[in-house]
């Protein structure tokens, strides 16, 4: 049994989204979700069902940090799983049977979390007294709060060490790590949805940069707040929302970020807009494009890129992951996700809608489901992705032709409820090195395989590190790469 280790504070002194829902369902949803039940639409409470191609190969329960289960990152033969309550490191040397190796007590809301070579890095988006990670430190004062990046020494992924933190405006919902030779640069993503934190008021319009020396991690610092939504008046730019786009979120600052190093590109979720831009210099990103879905988008969740570079994937997180939306009644456009081709060259490229893709399975009125977190599987010549859809399970399919998106394996578990609405199901969904590895947010680590001819020339594709945010070049990496960086 691995231990559970007590980070201690990190030597300088430096409400979120997604958040676990519950609430009593009406007397007609849980009828509905029973009647759908007994007639064989979804599966039974916790029953767990799947395509003939895809395996469920294990499951580990949560065990001590019994908050939501949120993203996941990967290094050689560790998974590291973020919680609410801090992070799990997992020893997947066998798939079939993953150990747990340590698990860290570090609240604060999401812990999205990152790896590069012997760091880790966790964001905090809850108001917290102090940076430390004391299960007593929910802050009591809006004015003296805490919310910002919390970086670990892995070196030992038996007892990771608290090195340091970053304190950034707003928070850090989620963040994305750029890294270069001698500093790892960290794209804080971020917005306003109190504006009585002081430093947490629109208009909110940017990302926060953190600049973290490798060799001295202690010094990592915020260098920089750079504007992506110029724009004059109380707000600043980007999309309005309503009352002027109803039910399109007002955009104040971006929910996350995936960069693309080989190519010198990133794409950003950003609340009520998508964007494209540069970072052939990280420390001033470019934004190249921008557009906004102001009929069947409510809030721009997170993007991915296909290998080519000429797709991106961009998800809708209708409802803010707490609603039932897989359904005939929001439809097949509402909560999905938008394909777009990227078109023309360099600076000039655009964004060109094509079509949406969202799963064919409708859930029950007590489960929440909407796109989520997934990544690329590595097939020269095919996209392919995998992805959470929250209690909607897990899908693998194929957007080759980008008009014509279509589901080709899943897996899911029924409602955990047919009288309740309980925030579950998985968080992210990621290929690594041959598998599948499922974070859900109440049952725990899964690990899944998918048997396809279609997928299948995946599995000689191996990677000794993946942060999905920071989407590796699979069929062209430099991993020796020799940028200097000061």
């Amino acid at each position: 049994m691995a231990a559970l280790l007590t980070a201690a504070p990190a030597a300088a002194t430096p409400d979120p989204g997604d958040a676990p829902v519950k609430k009593e369902a009406t007397n007609s949803q849980e009828a509905e979700a029973r009647a759908a039940i007994a007639g064989g639409e979804i599966p039974g409470v916790d029953e767990i069902v799947h395509s003939a191609n895809v395996q469920h190969l294990a499951n580990i329960p949560k065990d001590t940090l019994r908050g939501t289960n949120s993203d996941l990152a990967f290094q050689g033969k560790y998974v590291f799983a973020g919680n609410y309550d801090g992070f799990t490191v997992y020893d997947i040397s066998n798939p079939r049977s993953p150990k747990t190796v340590s698990q860290v007590l570090c609240p604060g809301s999401q812990n999205d979390i990152s790896v590069e070579g012997n760091l880790l890095f966790l964001s905090t988006d809850s108001s917290r007294s102090d940076n430390s990670c004391s299960s007593k430190s929910q802050s009591a004062t809006v004015k003296d709060s805490w919310e910002g990046v919390k970086i670990f020494d892995i070196s030992d992924k038996r007892n990771p060490k608290y090195v340091a933190a970053v304190e950034t405006a707003c928070g850090s919902h989620t963040h994305t790590l750029v890294p270069e030779r001698r500093n790892i640069y960290v794209y804080v993503s971020s917005y306003s949805p109190n504006a009585a934190f002081p430093d947490c008021q629109p208009p909110h319009d940017g990302i926060s940069i953190i600049k973290v020396p490798r060799k001295a991690p202690e010094q990592a610092k915020v260098i920089g707040f750079p504007v992506l939504f110029p724009g004059s008046g109380p707000d600043g730019g980007g999309n309005p929302g309503g009352p002027t786009n109803p039910g399109v979120s007002k955009t104040t600052g971006c929910h996350d970020i995936t960069v693309l190093p080989s190519k010198d590109l990133a794409a950003g979720a950003c609340m009520g807009d998508g964007i494209l831009f540069s970072i052939k210099d990280p420390e001033k990103p470019k934004v190249i494009d921008q557009v906004q879905d102001n009929v069947n988008f409510a809030f721009w969740h997170s993007a991915t890129f296909n290998q080519d570079t000429d797709k991106v994937v961009f998800t809708d997180e209708l409802g803010g992951g707490g609603a039932a939306t897989c359904n005939a009644e929001i439809g097949p456009d509402r909560g999905a996700n938008g394909i777009y081709d990227l078109v023309g060259k360099g600076d000039k490229r655009k964004l060109v809608f094509r079509s949406y893709y969202k799963i064919p399975r409708h859930q029950a009125a007590t489960e929440n489901c909407v796109a989520h977190n997934g990544s690329v599987i590595p097939v020269k010549g095919r996209d392919i992705m995998v992805q959470s859809w929250y209690q909607g399970g897990v899908s693998f399919w194929d957007f080759t032709d980008s008009s014509k998106p279509k589901e080709i394996g899943y897996f899911e578990r029924g409602p955990l409820s047919v009288d309740t609405l309980v925030g579950g199901g998985t968080w992210s969904a990621y290929y690594y090195n041959g598998y599948v590895y499922s974070n859900d947010m109440a049952k725990g680590l899964d690990v899944l395989k998918i048997n396809d001819r279609r997928t299948d020339p995946a599995k000689k594709v191996r990677l000794h590190e993946l942060n999905v945010q920071t989407q590796p070049d699979y069929f062209d990496r430099h991993d020796d790469d020799d940028d200097d960086d000061d």
